[in-house]
């Protein structure tokens, strides 16, 4: 049974002004409050309403984002907003331990608003602390509660100026000294210096940094993390040894201080070794619970795969935000018509709508999937705490790892690619910066690149599936997972001999057929990589040269439709769940159906190429369908933007205000700004320094 408010839900979720946007709402087929309750919860609206609404009446958040202010000034607003969050204290401890997914709201609410200040906020909280909470142990407790008074403040320090990706060449250095019990962290070059660094450019006193832990006697023991004290918290100024700075503007998110450091010969007390995965005695010996080393360095990392499984839901938030404004602008906006006496809105072109209701339809399944993938890590990090060593732990770290590293890069790039189209189906109202989406593409780009290049993640996803095929039985039981996301290929042999049956369009418009379609295409992609693989072995090439010959039309795509066949299935059990109330079943089936088929139209060529389509009639089949289901959502589509809409303070876009008001809000925000209607200060250049023409050109 879905939650109900008990008549309290005006209050919670007010009616929208009528206005231009009205006739849309009154069409729309179902309730949009019976289905922001579905979707969210009342808890979690209870909790969205309070952080919004006190957002709002803070004359502190009245100036969104950066503006036309200085960095330094933007940075130091950031700051004073960061502050302002821990004073409000939104979220406490058994909070976070009692609602996880409250944790993710905070996040995501806190990035609608400005992502500088949520990227600062998760930084210092949820990376920073986490990572002391979950990779140490009861010694380094001491940190937390300082982490949450704000009496130090914390980064994130593993990426270096010369080594990104490739974490296992990180070069700074952790020498063990046993005569004071010491770590001497060392930079040994400035390429070694930590780089990109949020928080660390102006504000973080203390750093989780990882370094090559190296023990008497020379020995290295691969990459560990420290808690490094990097300033004065009562100065602000670098400790001693530590030479700390920032790395200037960046394309976006500049109101977060991204700085580098270096570190000569700094030492550290042996207890601030976070030790939960390898730790080193007083007299210099390396002792550690993993008799396998690469064990030891997958949980050492397990902090990169809670920030993926975070910048999912971060990269969708963007794509909400986006396609919240372009809808809502095409549904007011009016553009030709069937007579020169009626135009009619944008959203009633099919075009348009095959531009923006995909994206619309991928918000809403990569939504779900961020939110389910972020309680699996949950259920993996509450194992991590409590020493579970069971082969299930074990496999359930394996499964978050590779759905992390695949859902990184296509939650990012769906956002991307979705914010350009929404920008482009704005038409020049979009191009202005006043309606945000230029910010929004802009604070999305990173979302592609920290914790991990996309390209380079997804050889992570495709690895765990080579390795089910090499190691395990097909059809055999090795295929079993906890999250059941390989479950499927327990029938590998079967699903490759099946076929395409669709025999209707009315038989498409149901997501259990792009599902059956994604589980052959990932089999067959699977078998196409795993046969290539061996092919470039059998060939005289070395694994490392054979793998780097498979990704481009192998591995990658193979990785790709993995993920979106898993966050298909997740989105079409939710969907088809006995507990969808019966007004919202239509609307949430058609949504699953449309990005199930807009994913897989993506794959085309290699439906057809692997014998599951024959024939020009299954492509147009699925190219028909899409198109229906996009005429069948286009009278919903405005109140979908409702449920995911943030209120007008928050989305801050003139053209996607809920009113509808599309010129009379542009217009009243052009000339708001300052100085529009002031003659240029430079006017003398033009009126009275007339060019000579000619003057300047060469006597040569």
């Amino acid at each position: 049974m879905a939650p109900t408010l008990e008549g309290s839900d005006d209050a919670l979720m007010p009616d929208f002004p009528r206005g231009p946007l009205h006739a849309y709402r009154a069409r729309a087929s179902f309730s949009w409050k019976e289905l922001a309750l579905f979707w969210d919860g009342a808890d979690m609206l209870h909790f969205k309403k309070t952080l919004f609404s006190t957002l709002e009446n803070d004359p502190l958040f009245a100036q969104q984002r950066g503006g036309d202010v200085s960095i330094e000034k933007y940075r130091e607003l950031n700051f004073l907003r960061c502050k302002r969050i821990f004073e409000y204290d939104f979220l406490r401890v058994d909070d976070m331990l009692g609602s996880p997914l409250k944790v993710l709201g905070l996040v995501t609410c806190l990035g609608m608003y400005d992502w500088s200040l949520a990227t600062k906020v998760l930084l210092h909280v949820l990376t920073f602390g986490s990572t002391i909470y979950s990779s140490g142990s009861e010694r380094h407790f001491k940190y937390i509660p300082k982490v949450f008074n704000m009496e130090i403040f914390g980064c994130f320090a593993l990426t270096e100026v010369s080594h990104g990706s490739n974490t296992k060449a990180i070069r700074t250095t952790a020498h063990y000294d046993p005569t004071t019990e010491e770590f001497i962290i060392h930079s040994p070059d400035f390429e070694a210096a930590k780089f990109l660094v949020g928080n660390m450019g102006k504000t973080a006193t203390h750093a989780v940094v990882f370094a090559q832990l190296y023990t008497p006697g020379g020995q290295c023991h691969g990459l560990h993390s420290f808690v490094v004290q990097i300033r004065d918290p009562k100065t602000l100024l670098p400790m001693p040894g530590v030479m700390v700075g920032d790395i200037g503007r960046k394309l976006g998110q500049n109101g977060l201080d991204n700085g580098f450091s270096m570190f000569h010969k700094v030492r550290i007390p042996r207890e601030d070794l976070l030790n939960r995965t390898g730790d080193v005695t007083r007299e210099g010996t390396y002792v550690t619970p993993f008799k396998d080393s690469r064990q030891r360095f997958g949980a050492s990392l397990g902090s990169l795969s809670a920030g993926r499984v975070v910048i999912v839901a971060m990269s969708i938030v963007n794509l909400k935000l986006a396609v919240s404004i372009a809808l809502r602008f095409s549904a007011t906006r009016r553009q030709f018509g069937p007579t020169d006496e009626e135009e009619i809105p944008v959203l009633e072109y099919q075009m348009q709508q095959w531009r923006l209701l995909p994206y619309l339809a991928a918000a809403y399944a990569l939504d779900h999937f961020a939110k389910s993938l972020f309680l699996d890590l949950v259920g993996l990090q509450q194992g991590l705490l409590e020493n579970d060593r069971s082969a299930r732990q074990a496999e359930l770290g394996r499964e978050v790892h590779a759905l992390a590293s695949a859902g990184k890069p296509l939650a990012s790039w769906t956002a991307q690619r979705g914010i350009q189209e929404c920008r482009e189906a704005c038409g020049g109202h979009g191009y202005l910066a006043v309606n945000r989406l230029g910010d929004l593409r802009n604070d999305n780009d990173p979302n592609c690149t920290y914790e991990g290049d996309n390209n380079v993640l997804l050889q992570q996803t495709s690895n765990y599936l080579l390795g089910l095929l090499a190691h395990g039985d097909p059809g055999g039981a090795r295929f079993q997972s906890p999250l059941k996301s390989v479950a499927f290929l327990e029938a590998y042999p079967a699903l490759l001999g099946q076929r395409f049956q669709g025999a209707s369009l009315k038989d498409c418009l149901d997501s259990s057929v792009p599902l059956a379609a994604y589980e052959w295409l990932v089999c067959y992609l699977l078998r196409e990589s795993y046969e290539k693989l061996n092919q470039e072995k059998k060939s005289g090439s070395n694994d490392f040269t054979a793998r780097n010959n498979c990704q481009v039309y192998h591995c990658r795509p193979l990785a790709l439709a993995f993920l979106e066949l898993t966050v298909l299935r997740r989105f079409h059990e939710h969907t088809h769940q006995p507990g969808v109330p019966p007004p919202l079943r239509v609307v949430l089936q058609r949504l699953s159906a449309l990005y199930g088929l807009w994913s897989l139209s993506q794959h085309m060529a290699l439906l057809y190429r692997g014998g599951y389509f024959s024939g020009e009639q299954a492509g147009k089949m699925v190219e028909s369908a899409i198109l229906a289901l996009c005429s069948q959502l286009k009278d919903d589509a405005v109140a979908l933007v409702d449920v995911i809409a943030p209120p007008d303070f928050v989305l801050d876009s003139p053209i996607g205000r809920a009113n509808g008001e599309l010129y009379k809000n542009l217009w009243t925000t052009i000339l708001q700004e300052s100085k529009v209607l002031e003659r240029a200060s430079w006017w003398p250049e033009f009126s009275a320094n007339k060019p000579v023409i000619g003057s300047l050109r060469s006597k040569l």
